[in-house]
């Protein structure tokens, strides 16, 4: 087929410029080899050719990337709706096309040759052999076999497939032609001399004939057979897949390779990329012989081959996946591009999850389903590899799989013929996907059993626990003695790798395995110190479940480990009754552990609890350098400020900071700092919860680092910094999520919104209303988040809600006995809300009520907001506003408790201020506060 100028549109000098590129790069037949980089030349190639009714070859954008400087075109073309369409394309094939093409011709010439197409499975060789025989002279006698694995036990079978087509098995007679040969397929059996019939006829029984000179006979017979063939024509013989002929066929095709001297016979046979075949090799060292093996195709014939396809530009990502997963295999890069079609993958901006899905069940049904077929143990070998995953070698695969070393180097070499794994060492797979593939096409319960046998053998070896933990929890409950150490000691080493998830899995499967109580008890203890990094509720459910445990002393030790201001203020609820019932049995023992006590008493303390506090007091006496004693303090410290102490909490605060160094305070001093921002030291308060900040960066402790970043940043917000307040709660909402604790994520958002409302930012109150605290939360977790709805409400000018959310949350602070305004300053905002709704007497009397810890100093007249109570009448007793609101409220009636609650205050507070006002009055009770007060 030419290359006409009539045929072209003479008015685009870039066709001219194209068609002369091909023409003086034609090869012999179909074959051309374009090499362009122009855009608009594929563009002029379609559309010149299509007009034409003719299409010479393909031309696909991949050239314009450069790359590969052999790119080669086998096409064959069919007409469809007037359009010729290449049905076949060979890339990458130049040198090997080349030299199949002088073997033909120099059969042709009356030279003998024979060519072997070694290489892997899928890598064109067939397709080769197809595209000599598409270049054969005039005449040539052209004898085809195919062979199977399923025939290698018929004895001649490729034989008789090559000369079937000359052979007469009719009794009708019929004319011979004038030139025997003259057309193969009316070849007439009398033109081979009758040595063909006999011969395999004799080659039928088996039996002595086929031994001894009974076969060399018969090889004799079909070599004159073939060799008559030649008396007036060329001759080429093709076996396709000659490795899986049967024997008596191999022998023969040897025998007669050996004997083609002066004969224009051309042998071609493609055969598999085997090293220990001896016929490839005895071939191979015949002096007309030429072995081809066919490379892969580079990166670039891979781009081209997938825009072909898609008849479209390729993004250059999926042109890389494409070649990566096919390691340069045409076969499976045909059939990659297939699926992807047949998926409907944008070329241009594919979904590359999608993809590399895709790619993977190529590669399962193709290469490895081929290795599966030819080297089964090398299957084996590489799903040994494959089930022991990172940092395995084929050495342990083959220890994995039973296959001793000269096994095991047998299938090492089919792998590597594969080109599925790295050549190492170590030898591991190229790509992910294929050890993917490989597990996805393995039975799941061969891949259980190789897990179990796979931990079984890495434990003998000292392999590190990790690993073999891993092929632990994908087996089955063994219930074997070593696997519970070795799950603890891999639990323990993620633990300090801050792997919190992998710990608690692997701790959580140890259980599993566990049968003695005494084991299960330390096996869920060691996972609860790990949940308290990952899910606090966890953790404060295996607390509950040791809190079971009868002894105190031991309760009290197993307990030991969770105690600390994370699981006292992110589960109060759920952890408050089993720290104090333990504490409060540990106490009653006679001489309890000071190291077991003090904690204890900590987080009852923590959680509002007293429980076990006096035998803990005399225990920190008795041994004052005790370490646990340092939380003890900070505990009380928070106490007695939010109780409204302001001295003893200092006192205590100096105390507990005096114990530590600076540089190893961790969160046993929360209680210190925030004890001190609640007395106004705001510097010293700072400086603690910073470096408990660092401390628990340092360890990647996230339930610690989120408590200590909530702290820090109420103590920012407390000096005027909202900015590292923000900064503070932000990250402290994140990590409290990580850790599941939803309470101390909902008092960082409040911290977060109450910062932001500093800043003039907007916030997100539907996300704030959206957060709801359990009942048995924290009281103080519980007041900030009601603060900060409140100061929401405020911002958008409902004022009557914003009280009633700041009252609720003095309410809740007095019912648990938290008396210190400091702590939450809810007063300051309900004064503010009355004087917005105009109740100016009310916002006087709400924010001038002089609690312990705040500031009782007169203020001048013109920051009151209007008349004092009573000025009015004033006389020789004056009370005060406070004093006034609580006379006008027990004049209604109100009990004393009723009061309190009334202006949220405490009990205690009210009953103070009665007994002052009564003294002012000189007067004993309620019945006569009525007309003392008619007589001021």
């Amino acid at each position: 087929m030419g290359l006409e100028p009539r045929s072209l549109h003479k008015s685009s000098p870039c066709v001219h410029k194209f068609v002369a590129s091909i023409r003086a790069r034609r090869q012999l037949g179909c074959t051309y080899c374009i090499s362009v980089g122009a855009v608009e030349l594929r563009i002029a190639w379609n559309c010149v050719f299509r007009s034409a009714g003719t299409y010479p070859g393909t031309y696909s954008p991949g050239a314009l990337t450069g790359g590969c400087d052999r790119r080669y075109w086998c096409v064959r073309t069919r007409v469809r709706r007037g359009v010729a369409v290449p049905t076949g394309v060979l890339l990458h094939r130049e040198t090997e096309l080349a030299e199949l093409a002088r073997a033909v011709a120099g059969a042709a010439a009356g030279r003998s040759a024979v060519v072997l197409v070694r290489g892997a499975r899928g890598t064109g060789k067939s397709a080769l052999l197809r595209a000599a025989l598409a270049r054969l002279p005039e005449g040539a006698v052209v004898l085809r076999a195919r062979c199977h694995d399923n025939e290698r036990d018929f004895p001649y079978g490729v034989v008789r497939q090559l000369f079937d087509p000359f052979m007469r098995m009719t009794t009708d007679p019929a004319p011979a032609p004038q030139f025997p040969g003259e057309t193969p397929r009316e070849f007439p059996a009398t033109a081979l001399g009758g040595d063909l019939p006999d011969a395999l006829g004799r080659a039928l029984p088996a039996g002595s004939e086929n031994t001894g000179n009974g076969r060399e006979r018969v090889l004799n017979d079909l070599f004159h057979a073939a060799r008559s063939l030649t008396a007036r024509t060329p001759v080429v013989m093709a076996v396709d897949d000659l490795h899986l002929a049967d024997e008596e066929s191999r022998q023969w095709f040897s025998y007669l390779a050996r004997r083609l001297d002066g004969l224009p016979v051309a042998l071609l046979a493609s055969t598999a990329d085997e090293a220990a075949d001896p016929l490839a090799a005895e071939l191979a060292a015949l002096r007309h012989a030429r072995t081809l093996t066919p490379g892969p195709l580079c990166d670039s014939c891979v781009a081209e081959r997938v825009a072909e396809e898609f008849d479209a530009p390729v993004d250059p990502e999926l042109a890389a996946v494409c070649h990566d997963l096919s390691r340069g295999n045409p076969l499976v890069v045909e059939e990659l591009t297939a699926r992807l079609a047949a998926a409907r993958i944008n070329p241009g901006s594919p979904d590359l999850d999608t993809v590399l899905r895709i790619g993977a069940g190529t590669l399962a049904d193709t290469t490895l389903s081929w290795l599966r077929q030819s080297h089964p143990r090398a299957a084996e070998l590489l799903t040994g590899l494959a089930v022991l995953g990172t940092g395995a070698d084929l050495a342990t695969a083959a220890l994995l799989t039973g296959q001793g070393e000269l096994l095991a180097d047998e299938a090492r070499e089919a792998l590597h013929r594969t080109d599925l794994i790295e050549p190492g060492p170590p030898e591991t797979f190229r790509h992910e996907l294929v050890r993917t593939a490989v597990l996805a096409r393995t039975d799941p319960r061969v891949l259980v059993a190789l897990h179990e046998r796979a931990a079984a053998l890495l434990a003998r070896l000292g392999a590190p626990a990790a690993r073999t933990a891993e092929h632990l929890m994908s087996s089955g409950t063994t219930g074997l003695d070593w696997a519970v150490p070795v799950l603890r000691t891999a639990a323990r080493d993620a633990a300090a790798d801050g792997h919190w998830d992998d710990a608690a899995r692997y701790l959580q499967r140890a259980l599993a395995d566990a049968a003695d109580p005494e084991l299960v008890r330390s096996l869920t203890r060691q996972l609860g110190t790990v949940e308290l990094h990952r899910d606090v509720a966890a953790a404060a459910r295996c607390a509950a479940g040791l809190a079971a445990t009868p002894d105190p002393a031991e309760r009290a030790r197993l307990l030991r480990p969770f105690a600390g201001p994370v699981l006292a203020l992110s589960a109060a609820g759920a952890a408050a009754v089993p720290f104090a019932e333990a504490a409060a049995a540990l106490a009653a023992t006679p001489g309890p552990p000071a190291e077991l006590l003090l904690p204890l008493a900590a987080q009852a303390a923590l959680t509002g609890r007293r429980t076990a506090l006096r035998p803990a007091l005399a225990a920190l006496r008795a041994e004052p350098a005790e370490p646990a004693g340092t939380a003890l303090l900070g505990a009380l410290a928070a106490l007695a400020a939010a109780g409204g102490q302001p001295r003893t909490a200092v006192r205590l605060a100096g105390r507990c900071v005096r114990r530590v160094s600076p540089a190893e305070a961790g969160t046993e001093v929360l209680g210190a700092a925030m004890a001190y921002a609640w007395t106004g030291r705001l510097d010293e308060a700072a400086a603690w919860a910073g470096r408990a900040v660092r401390s628990a960066q340092r360890w990647n402790h996230r339930g610690e680092l989120a408590l200590a970043l909530l702290a820090r940043s109420d103590i920012a917000h407390r000096q005027g910094r909202p900015d590292a307040a923000l900064a503070d709660a932000e990250q402290a909402a994140e990590l409290a999520r990580q850790i599941r604790a939803e309470d101390l994520a909902g008092a960082a958002q409040a911290l977060a919104v109450r910062a932001r409302l500093r800043r003039g930012l907007p916030v997100d109150a539907a996300a704030l209303a959206g957060v709801e605290l359990p009942a048995e939360a924290h009281p103080l977790l519980r007041a900030v988040l009601l603060e900060a709805r409140g100061l929401v409400a405020a911002h958008r000018g409902d004022h009557q809600q914003a009280l009633r959310l700041f009252l609720e949350c003095g309410h809740q602070l007095a019912a648990r006995g938290v008396a210190d305004p400091a702590c939450v300053p809810w007063r300051a905002h309900a004064a503010q809300a009355y004087q917005a709704l105009g109740e100016h007497a009310a916002a006087r009397t709400i924010a001038a009520d002089p609690l312990p810890g705040g500031d009782a100093r007169p203020r001048p007249v013109e920051e009151r907001g209007g008349p004092a109570i009573g000025t009015r009448d004033a006389g020789p007793v004056r009370l005060t506003p406070s004093e006034r609101r609580v006379t006008e409220l027990v004049l209604q009636g109100l009990s004393n408790l009723e009061v309190a609650e009334r202006l949220c205050l405490s009990k205690r507070t009210v009953d103070t201020h009665l007994g002052r006002i009564y003294r002012k009055l000189a007067i004993k009770g309620r019945p006569e506060l009525g007309a003392a007060v008619k007589a001021l």
